[in-house]
């Protein structure tokens, strides 16, 4: 990963774009992370979750999917999803450096959060290139 300065304007333009694009439908919390772990921005309502442990959990999920996707032969997985009685969760990779967090209740559709993510995804990216 290339050195990226995300300064306070860019921080409120990504978290923006979370709110309008997620948020607004109904997710409960959306973070952008670096594969690090680290939490680049967060909208909506974390509701107590911890999202620095959050997000270095699920920068973890992905490296160790990454490998069982090396054993069984794929390059990896671009997405995860995790159902809960309550609480949803889906992780997608945005580029090859960062990973989008959304959680979500069943009143939201998984189909309507895929597609909101896959949309946000590349304003997300033509955000984070801008110098």
């Amino acid at each position: 990963m290339s050195m990226m300065i995300v300064t306070q304007e860019k921080a409120k333009r990504l978290e923006n774009v979370l709110d309008k694009q997620l948020v607004s439908v109904g997710v409960s919390l959306a973070l952008l992370i670096d594969e690090a772990g680290n939490v680049i921005v967060a909208a909506g309502n974390d509701n107590g979750v911890d999202t620095t442990s959050l997000a270095a959990l699920a920068a973890a999920n992905f490296g160790a999917t990454a490998q069982i996707a090396k054993l069984i032969g794929e390059e990896d997985f671009s997405i995860l999803y995790h159902k809960g009685k309550k609480d949803n969760i889906h992780f997608s990779k945005v580029g090859k450096d960062f990973i989008l967090v959304t959680i979500f209740t069943d009143e939201i559709p998984l189909g309507l959060v895929r597609l909101r993510v896959t949309q946000v995804a590349q304003e997300l990216l033509d955000l984070l290139s801008e110098s």
